[in-house]
């Protein structure tokens, strides 16, 4: 599920990881730098606390873990008794820092007061703490005061033992253990840990040691010097902070000449242009250097292509241009793209692309963003606001087997299935399934295949747990060809001519009053995003903007003809007319009802038919969310032709518009799309409310239902 760094490259020179993991820097404290963390700017003492100090029977000291905390006077606030033994106190300095190691490799100095900022502190007197207290005497008067700052210091050793990890997979162990004397130097280090991993037949100068600090910021590489002597680099890395030695690990990696190369996509063009008019695009927009600068991929349907740059400077510079430039007053996205070394995944590597929308479940869709990012490779985490779902795709498209999860609602679940639609040819693994993590209002798609009707704060991990334990379903994709034309009768002023254009459906396609409402939703969004956060908020505009129509009357039936299979149906008198591929709709409403019918047959999401119904109006639509009705059946079929008499709204899997005098064909698109089910609860949870319309999802031959 784990996309293995190993197998991702990223020549990252002059880039931070807001550029590579479209994360925004944040200029707030580390990790475990929290209320107990301090700087200079901060009141760390005053007479209060003073005052307070000396009426307990505690203390309050500054504490730094070296040089460089001094420097910039970083420190961390401990507090321990006044009689506190000196291994207490270091005990205490050591758990501020999320240090543990032993305590009788350190010792406390006391800096000298008052600490000055910039100041690199010369070394103090050892802490006695409470052994200050000559023997037999008990008066504090009687003590000499104990300095209010102190540095955590390594005590000098004649050898450390190191722990030097492989940089390459399918080693059989996570690290080797070395012996570091003072005469240690990187070159001895790699002889003696080549014959530990198995590669003792290659010469040692195919290797390198690598130094790599792992903060929460940045990760910093140093590739060390063949003669460095490692036992002083690592008494100068104590020195310098004891927290960043914790976060540092020693990698011996293979030694190759790096070739600077950066992929950068580009999004936001304008579609349908050939290679060399979206070269010459570029060129006008930001003087892009032939010499340095190709073009690898174009999706030329997307409006989107993929820049190999081979300078550094130069792919910094494009960058920052891009993100400020509009092509045809659209601003275009600029993303830095990782390459995935596809011949060193493993066998049975199969990697989870995830995709979340940030702007889906009010805050949810953020939060989850960066769990999962922490949880699997960052690359392997994308944002559909920077680009969509291109990039994620592009970056898998030679993995030769993987899966996809969406973290967002019906419209970001189809937005995704198009996406991969029109890359599916230019695939390794042409069909991934995709799983859910409902985000949105209705969530239909996601109650079917029993992912429920919302997230609702589950741990991330669980959901990844339930992804990997789901089963692989069938599901129905279509295709919607729009073709409007003018018509002497059109309304709103719609009376040009529209290009035709083609949408792909997975859920419902509804023509009439439901699209009114879910235009009228969308619209009130659009003008005040900030006020639709909840699920419960978004669906009380549903009602009330239900209200508002339900006196109206728009005689859909005479402003619409149907075919289905060739065949025109007449229509009842009806609101709206609603095409169905599965047992959900409205927010978990079955609309075709589960009444038996012998003209025709039971829905199923890959029987390859769509289900037609229709409904009288606000009132009905309301009757059939609250389980008191079912709408009207119309037809059953695979190909229909709908001929719209004057605009219409119209909506495709929640995402509205008023669509043009014309014609609608509806086909079905192939192949079917391979989606996750979430499986069954244990019968230890048998508590749990189950969906009562899973039942409308294909079994894979072999299940018991």
């Amino acid at each position: 599920m784990i996309l293995p760094p190993a197998c991702v490259r990223l020549l990252s020179r002059n880039f931070s990881k807001m550029h590579c993991f479209r994360i925004s820097e944040s200029a707030g404290p580390e990790p475990g730098e929290g209320d107990d963390s301090m700087d200079g700017s901060a009141p760390a003492a005053g007479p209060a606390r003073d005052v307070l100090a000396s009426e307990s029977s505690k203390q309050t000291l500054k504490v730094f873990d070296g040089s460089d905390a001094v420097q910039r006077n970083h420190f961390r606030i401990i507090s321990v008794p006044r009689l506190a033994r000196s291994e207490e106190v270091l005990e205490a300095a050591l758990r501020a820092f999320y240090i543990a190691e032993d305590t009788r490799d350190f010792e406390l100095q006391a800096l000298p007061s008052p600490v000055q900022p910039g100041g690199p502190g010369g070394r103090g007197k050892a802490w006695s703490g409470g052994a200050l207290e000559e023997e037999g005497g008990r008066c504090p008067a009687s003590r000499e005061p104990t300095p209010e700052a102190w540095i955590i210091r390594a005590l000098p050793r004649l050898e450390e033992v190191l722990k030097v990890y492989p940089a390459w997979l399918k080693v059989g162990v996570a690290y080797v253990s070395i012996r570091v004397t003072p005469q240690s130097t990187a070159r001895t280090v790699v002889l003696e840990v080549l014959p530990l991993l198995g590669r003792q037949a290659e010469g040692p100068e195919s290797f390198r040691l690598v130094e790599v600090l792992m903060g929460s910021r940045q990760v910093q590489r140093t590739v060390l010097a063949e003669e460095e002597l490692l036992l002083s680099r690592l008494q100068d890395l104590r020195k310098t902070s004891l927290r960043q030695m914790s976060q540092t690990r020693v990698y011996v990696a293979e030694s190759r000449a790096v070739v600077p190369r950066v992929s950068l996509f580009v999004g936001g063009l304008p579609p349908g242009l050939s290679p060399q008019e979206y070269g010459s695009l570029l060129d006008e927009a930001v003087a892009t250097k032939a010499d340095l600068v190709s073009l690898s991929h174009v999706y030329s349907s997307q409006g989107a292509v993929v820049l190999d740059v081979t300078c550094f400077a130069e792919a910094e510079r494009l960058y920052m241009l891009l993100r400020d430039t509009a092509v045809h007053c659209r601003p275009l996205a600029a993303l830095v793209l990782p390459d995935v070394l596809h011949t060193k995944l493993p066998p049975d590597c199969c990697p989870l692309l995830v995709f979340v929308n940030p702007k889906s479940g009010g805050l949810k869709g953020r939060d989850l963003l960066c769990s999962f990012r922490k949880l699997l490779n960052p690359h392997q985490v994308s944002d559909l606001t920077n680009g969509g779902p291109l990039p994620g795709f592009h970056v898998f498209s030679q993995v030769p087997c993987f899966r996809v999860l969406v973290c967002g609602g019906d419209g970001t679940v189809g937005w995704v299935l198009a996406a991969l639609e029109e890359m599916r040819h230019r695939l390794a693994c042409p069909e991934p399934s995709v799983a859910i993590l409902p985000l949105g209002t209705g969530n239909d798609l996601g109650r079917v295949l029993r992912w429920g009707a919302g997230y609702s704060g589950e741990d991330p991990l669980s959901v990844l747990v339930s992804v990997d334990e789901a089963d692989d379903v069938l599901m129905d994709r279509w295709t919607i060809l729009l073709d409007g034309h003018g018509a002497s009768g059109a309304e709103n002023g719609l009376a040009d001519m529209e290009p035709p254009k083609i949408v792909q459906m997975s859920n419902y396609c509804g023509i009439g009053i439901d699209a009114e409402l879910s235009l009228d939703f969308h619209q009130a969004r659009e003008e005040e995003p900030g006020k639709f956060t909840s699920r419960f908020h978004n669906k009380g505009v549903y009602v009330r903007v239900g209200l508002q129509k339900i006196s109206h009357s728009r005689s859909l039936h005479k402003a619409i003809r149907l075919q289905v299979e060739q065949q025109e149906v007449e229509l009842p008198s009806i609101e709206g007319l609603i095409f169905i591929n599965i047992p959900s709709w409205g927010s978990g409403a079955d609309l075709w009802g589960s009444d038996s019918d012998s003209r025709f047959e039971k829905p199923r999401m890959d029987d390859g038919l769509l289900e037609v119904v229709g409904v009288t109006g606000v009132m009905h639509m309301g009757q059939v969310q609250g389980g008191l009705r079912s709408g009207i059946r119309i037809a059953q079929g695979s190909y229909f032709r709908v001929t719209l008499l004057k605009a219409t709204p119209v909506q495709v899997d929640g995402e509205p518009w008023v669509q043009a005098p014309g014609h609608m064909i509806i086909s079905p698109a192939s192949p079917k799309v391979h989606m996750l089910r979430k499986a069954k609860q244990k019968p230890k949870k048998a508590g749990t409310p189950k969906d009562a319309r899973a039942d409308g999802v294909p079994t894979p031959e072999g299940d018991p239902k």
